[in-house]
């Protein structure tokens, strides 16, 4: 039960309306600077760092989350509009993407790019929130005793 009221915790904290904001304001400026070829999400995180000084602690890491996916989308974008990858994670998308920008079908490879940037990143979030300790590589969960031998 201790499980859900903290997950219940997290919801009543990231749903308040101050921190939507900064997550919308955190996703337009990552979208912003993720679209100029070169920068990635990392890039964007640390020239927009000091933006989040002054919020409160979890208000900066929500919007830091906000521009670290805005950036990511903000790299597929120059991807799929000028078949210029950005980062090295939107080289695949330049394939597809700018094919069907050719075809007249722009909006649509930048929707499934969207889709496709959002979707698995939030079953991952939830998948490790819910069962942290089902993979075998993590022993978080393992009482690990060291054996000595003699």
């Amino acid at each position: 039960m201790d499980l859900f009221h903290n997950l219940a915790i997290g919801f009543s904290t990231a749903a308040q309306p101050a921190n939507l904001l900064y997550a919308f304001f955190g996703c337009l400026l990552g979208t912003l600077i993720g679209v100029l070829p070169g920068l990635g999400p990392l890039a964007t995180i640390a020239m927009l760092l000091p933006i989040t000084y002054a919020l409160p602690p979890d208000s900066a890491l929500i919007m830091l989350a906000g521009i670290y996916y805005g950036a990511q989308y903000g790299g597929s974008t120059t991807a799929i509009v000028v078949n210029l990858p950005g980062e090295s994670s939107s080289v695949v998308t330049t394939i597809d993407g700018y094919q069907m920008a050719k075809q007249g079908r722009a909006g649509v490879a930048l929707a499934t790019a969207a889709i496709g940037r959002s979707s698995p990143a939030a079953w991952r979030r939830w998948r490790w929130r819910l069962w942290p300790c089902r993979s075998p590589r993590r022993h978080c969960c393992s009482d690990r005793r060291s054996s000595s031998r003699s």
